[in-house]
This record gives structure tokens, C-alpha cells and sequence, in this order.
């Protein structure tokens, strides 16, 4: 999903698997390409300290950024409806780190945007589901991750079937057709 209009400085964001961490991890699947080693929780790190997280099972960097395939209109309605992350009721998670083909970046940016938003109908699915799902998208393609974007969604128990429909009618978009890596991770947040 598209992330709304982000902070005007871009924010480094460190997701690492280990024994420790804020979420437990509940399941790792992979959907498409090569897999993620399993782990049992997960920490998310940003800011300063996010470049030298500690190094776990797995660690994925991603930074927020500008929207890229969003007009000013749809930002606006994504900005009206998106809920907070970090809602005391939003107990359960998702990262999804997905990977794009070659084919996909070597098309032009209006080519990406007719198949992002205009076929395939991206923003306006996602926009069905808030403010119930609240998601960040990070960008790591120019870090050099192994992923291109990272996208952390947070939502409430009630909400984990929406959140299947949600990403299934993505995935039967064309625009998964462009994807040659993907890996679903489902979180609990640990209790305190």
C-alpha cells in the first residue's frame, strides 16, 4: 500500500528477527522468491539507531519517503482516514517485504502508475480498509536491501480477517504480477 504524506525528513526504520523484541513473531510465509529464516520476536528500531541495529536472524532497513505513485488527491483521502500506528487496540501486525521484477522498474514512472493505481486500483482498495488497518511504507531498493518495500501494518484481532481480504485482493492485482519476492510476516505484540 501507498504510505501517506511522510515527514518532511525521511526516517530510517530497522526491522530485526531474533529472541528479542517488542512483537512475537506468529508465522513466516513465504508468497513468492526465496524465504526469510524464522525467528520468535521481532524489534522495530527507527531514527539514529535504526543504521546500527543490532544484527539477528534477519535485519531489513527501509526509510519513509515521499509517496511515489500518489496523486495529491489521493494522499489527502489516505491522510483523512488513516488511523495512528501504535493504538493500545491494535495488538496484531503484518511486515510485508516485497520485491518488484526488473521488468517492472524499467518501465517508466507514468507505465508503473497506470498499472499501480489506474488498473490494478492500489490506493483505492487500501483506502476500503482504514481507518481498521493502519500501515508505513518504507523504501529500501536505494539502500541496497534485499527487498524494495517494507510495509508494516497494525491493526486489532476483530480486524485479521479484513486484513486477509486486503491483502488478497492485491495480490490478484496485475500489479503482483511484478513481484518476484514477497514474504508475509504476522506479529502479536508481546504483553507488558
Amino acid at each position: 500500500m501507498s504510505a501517506t504524506r511522510a515527514a518532511d525528513t525521511p526516517t530510517l526504520f530497522a526491522f530485526t528477527a531474533g529472541d528479542t523484541g517488542e512483537w512475537m513473531i506468529d508465522r513466516v510465509e513465504t508468497v513468492q522468491g526465496g524465504r526469510l529464516d524464522a525467528a520468535k520476536r521481532l524489534s522495530v528500531v527507527h531514527g539514529p539507531d535504526a543504521a546500527t541495529a543490532r544484527a539477528g536472524v534477519w535485519t531489513l532497513r527501509g526509510v519513509t519517503s515521499h509517496t511515489r505513485y500518489t496523486t495529491a488527491h489521493e494522499a489527502a483521502l489516505l491522510a483523512a482516514k488513516q488511523a495512528p500506528l501504535g493504538r493500545p487496540e491494535a495488538t496484531r501486525a503484518a511486515l510485508i517485504p516485497i520485491r518488484k521484477s526488473a521488468q517492472w522498474w524499467a518501465l517508466a514512472q507514468d507505465e508503473r502508475r497506470a498499472i499501480y493505481e489506474e488498473r490494478s486500483r492500489h490506493t483505492s482498495i487500501g483506502l476500503e480498509y482504514l481507518p481498521e488497518i493502519a500501515r508505513r511504507l518504507h523504501h529500501s531498493r536505494d539502500l541496497g536491501e534485499p527487498f524494495d518495500f517494507l510495509t508494516w501494518f497494525e491493526y486489532a484481532p476483530e480486524h485479521a480477517a479484513a486484513f486477509d481480504r486486503l491483502v488478497a485482493r492485491l495480490r490478484a492485482s496485475e500489479e503482483w504480477r511484478f513481484v518476484d519476492r514477497e514474504i508475509d510476516v504476522r506479529l502479536s505484540r508481546v504483553a507488558e
